[in-house]
């Protein structure tokens, strides 16, 4: 485990998060509350009270930030990224233990807005990942048709594709078949 539980847990959703946007003229995956529900069921957010339509426009905003973080050219340009999604809501770090999880620390204030709740955790998630001297770990899938993330968490840093069972089998797929055709000939 390079990072803790927790913030690992907060990078891969963000990947969720980011991966939700409809890249490449693909279609929108938070497109109604409905969906929300589900990204929020599928990263195992905790103390939502209440969702509207504030809520997925936020979401979706924070999602850009985040996104941009991947993007970011260099440390400078990713920690100015970092520290103003973090620097934007109210942070309240506190030790929690709940849905029969040990000790750990959240650092969103209880209560908080999704948006707030999923900048403050996630955002420091990256933060840590920056301070770390990590960035690199953030990444984009390397097949030439896909723009989904990822969090590269493996030992040696070699993973490539956003999912093993879709781009890397395809891309892997694809080069068996050069090297056959370049054998026959």
């Amino acid at each position: 485990m390079i990072f803790s539980h927790d913030t690992e847990h907060a990078l891969g959703t963000v990947v969720d998060l980011i991966n939700t946007g409809p890249v490449a003229g693909g279609v929108e995956g938070l497109s109604d509350l409905d969906a929300l529900r589900a990204f929020i069921d599928r990263a195992r957010i905790s103390g939502i009270a209440r969702l509207d339509l504030d809520d997925l426009v936020a979401i979706r905003r924070l999602r850009d930030r985040f996104h941009d973080v991947f993007d970011a050219p260099d440390t400078r340009q990713a920690v100015t990224l970092v520290n103003g999604i973090v620097g934007d809501v109210k942070t309240t770090p506190h030790l929690t233990d709940h849905d029969g999880h040990d000790w750990h620390v959240h650092f969103f204030a209880p209560g908080a807005r999704l948006a707030d709740h999923v900048a403050a955790d996630c955002g420091m998630a990256l933060a840590f990942v920056v301070a770390t001297g990590e960035l690199d770990r953030l990444r984009t899938c390397e097949a030439p048709d896909c723009e989904r993330v990822l969090v590269d968490l493996s030992r040696n840093r070699c993973r490539r594709y956003c999912d093993s069972r879709t781009c890397g089998n395809r891309m892997h797929v694809a080069a068996y078949r050069a090297r056959r055709r370049l054998a026959a000939h």
